[in-house]
């Protein structure tokens, strides 16, 4: 039987999952901020709130997370195993001969870590080394990165370029020559870096800290 407690425990970890708040995932969704707050899990007079499924549809789309992700959040213990996924070092990431065209690890020798079926999407964990990124990424943050995921305006992404450089930062603007990208940090500059010097582009899909 799906419980009250389920449903709203589910969406709690969802938000965790993402590095947000309650309050954050239902912003991040369009949704008012305390749409999830755990006082309007229950009304006044006692009686259990539900959320309704086109929030729910609409937290999943926000997060990119599959309806599947959500169902194994509701019952974690009764969820398949996770998957694994690769966990490559930020100096890794710079070697070039590591990765496949499409700017995915190749090869059987990096490290792994456990994480849920991300769905259509082939991703891989990129672990943070540095300050460059604070104080949105610090030092040892586990990045979910997806190479061939579609990426807008806005969207943070992993950059490798072909001279082994590799940043994070925010994706301002592309144009068929360019592409525009803003610091995640004050302390750096932002960025117009020639698309022919880029060998990869990956968006950030979710962040572990």
């Amino acid at each position: 039987m799906l419980t009250h407690s389920q449903i709203w425990s589910a969406i709690d970890r969802l938000a965790e999952r993402h590095g947000l708040s309650a309050s954050g995932l239902a912003r991040r969704a369009g949704l008012d901020a305390t749409s999830f707050n755990k006082s309007k899990r229950v009304s006044a007079d006692g009686r259990e709130r539900w959320p309704s499924s086109e929030s729910i549809a609409k937290i999943l789309a926000a997060t990119s997370s599959s309806a599947r992700e959500f169902v194994g959040l509701i019952d974690p213990e009764a969820a398949a195993p996770p998957a694994t996924i690769p966990l490559v070092g930020w100096a890794q990431a710079g070697a070039g001969r590591f990765f496949t065209e499409d700017g995915m690890p190749s090869g059987s020798s990096w490290d792994e870590i456990e994480f849920p079926e991300p769905g259509p999407d082939k991703v891989f964990a990129l672990e943070v080394s540095g300050d460059s990124m604070e104080p949105l990424y610090r030092d040892g943050d586990i990045l979910i990165v997806s190479p061939g995921a579609s990426v807008r305006k806005g969207d943070r992404v992993v950059v490798r370029l072909h001279n082994g450089e590799v940043t994070a930062k925010e994706l301002w603007r592309r144009t068929a020559r360019n592409i525009e990208l803003r610091s995640l940090n004050a302390d750096h500059e932002d960025r117009l870096v020639p698309l022919s010097d880029v060998a990869w582009l990956a968006r950030i899909m979710w962040v572990r800290q």
